[in-house]
């Protein structure tokens, strides 16, 4: 039975609603609420649904278009992106989109290798190609999981441009070798003191590259891409030794790899333009950590990390959905599955947006008609894998959404995204998350 709380905040949460109508000035009010600012983080509640990846890359045309960002960063390995970077720069071999995701092999391969980021990078490269050489804008990836397809990427670049730097590179990180089918075993091996570290040949190496110049007639982005790979390895290294320790370090650490990663972006000119950059993450990754009941356990997040460091300059944007269906797995490593999402749970944020009778809106949160909003709630996530069987334990946390984010979109039912191919992934190391809660990326 609803209580006069209830009533009057779900009064509220309607009169203070945004319409989302599919019409062409939708964002406006939420383009209006970016104003100059050089950092929006767009999130997800799901890794696997359509109508999140579709409207966050309308947001992002329009961000490219009328605000003049320069760089998408998304939850992905760099040198995976790298490749599509290349694509819509129209410095790659690749003839299709298609073919320049193709890197993209690490489970979950729907994350990126589907319809609606197909059709975005396909854009991108067409608004590339259009907006000349001052004007175009990069496709990077902020996360930490390619120790070796990065190790790869730095060998690579040195054979090019300095053999005898090659060969001191492969040395170093020759100490990788052992691992290079499975490199969650590094960490295994190295903590229970059954193998040597490789911290310092690869932290070597990285410092190597960041004294190096770019060779005459080289690109500097070339060297740029180098030197985070490079990073990546020394991260990675890192993240593989803490995945076995309990709390939040493995979590932390490569939050804090994206944040780094994120601020070389801002910290490097695109082209002679200050740097503006949208990120797509996972709304636990884009959502104020502070906010959650996981921010007091000592878990710190990206969010929480760009609104530290840009105080006036980054907005932080989630989306929320109450049922439908979404492409996840039931088991780490498991094949992609179209599953039905059930209903939020009574007193939840879900439940409490599909309450207010709206198909599709969006809340500024910082509107004063919100009074009450600020209070915790149970909120949904789902990552690669979606376990409704316990889905209590296994999706929810309490959080304050008003705190957490700047601006939220609501779809009341929304739908799967479509893969670009239903095969078997590659392996992929199993992150680690505090208590019940499964990993949500």
């Amino acid at each position: 039975m609803a209580t006069p709380a209830s009533t009057t905040l779900k009064h509220g949460v309607r009169t203070a609603a945004l319409l989302l109508a599919g019409g062409a000035g939708d964002f406006d009010p939420l383009l209006e609420r970016i104003g100059d600012a050089r950092v929006v983080l767009i999130g997800e509640a799901s890794h696997g649904t359509e109508d999140f990846y579709d409207l966050r890359a309308d947001i992002t045309r329009r961000l490219i278009e009328e605000k003049g960002f320069t760089a998408v960063a998304v939850e992905a390995d760099w040198p995976d992106a790298d490749r599509v970077n290349r694509y819509v720069r129209g410095r790659s071999t690749d003839a299709t989109g298609q073919a320049a995701l193709a890197d993209f092999q690490r489970f979950p391969t729907w994350m990126w290798r589907n319809t609606e980021v197909l059709e975005f990078t396909e854009w991108l490269r067409r608004h590339n190609a259009t907006a000349g050489a001052k004007g175009q804008t990069g496709f990077y990836g902020l996360d930490l999981y390619s120790l070796h397809p990065s190790i790869d990427a730095v060998l690579a670049y040195l054979r090019q441009t300095d053999p005898d730097a090659a060969r001191r590179a492969s040395r170093r990180y020759g100490c990788f070798s052992r691992y290079r089918d499975s490199p969650e075993s590094y960490g295994q091996i190295v903590s229970f003191g059954e193998g040597r570290s490789c911290k310092a040949q690869a932290v070597e190496q990285l410092r190597e590259l960041e004294r190096r110049t770019a060779p005459a007639g080289q690109s500097a982005d070339e060297l740029f891409s180098a030197q985070q790979n490079a990073r990546v390895v020394v991260n990675a290294e890192r993240y593989y030794r803490t995945m076995l320790s309990p709390g939040h370090s493995s979590w932390n650490l490569r939050d804090t790899h994206m944040m780094q990663t994120l601020q070389s972006l801002m910290q490097r000119p695109e082209n002679g333009r200050p740097t503006k950059v949208v990120v797509w993450a996972h709304n636990s990754h884009v959502g104020d950590a502070r906010a959650t009941e996981l921010g007091p356990q000592g878990q710190i997040n990206l969010g929480q990390l760009a609104r530290q460091h840009y105080p006036n300059d980054a907005v932080l944007v989630g989306f929320s959905t109450y049922q439908g269906t979404v492409t996840a797995a039931s088991r780490w490593d498991g094949a992609a599955q179209t599953k039905r999402v059930r209903p939020g749970l009574p007193g939840s944020y879900e439940a409490l947006l599909h309450d207010v009778g709206l198909p599709a809106f969006q809340l500024r949160l910082d509107n004063p008609k919100l009074v009450g909003l600020e209070a915790p709630r149970l909120q949904r996530a789902i990552g690669v894998l979606y376990l409704p069987e316990t889905e209590r334990a296994s999706h929810y946390f309490n959080a304050s959404l008003t705190r957490q984010f700047d601006w939220m979109i609501h779809i009341d039912t929304t739908k799967a995204v479509q893969p670009l191919a239903r095969q078997c992934e590659a392996r992929a190391p199993r992150d680690v998350r505090p208590r019940s809660v499964v990993p949500a990326d």
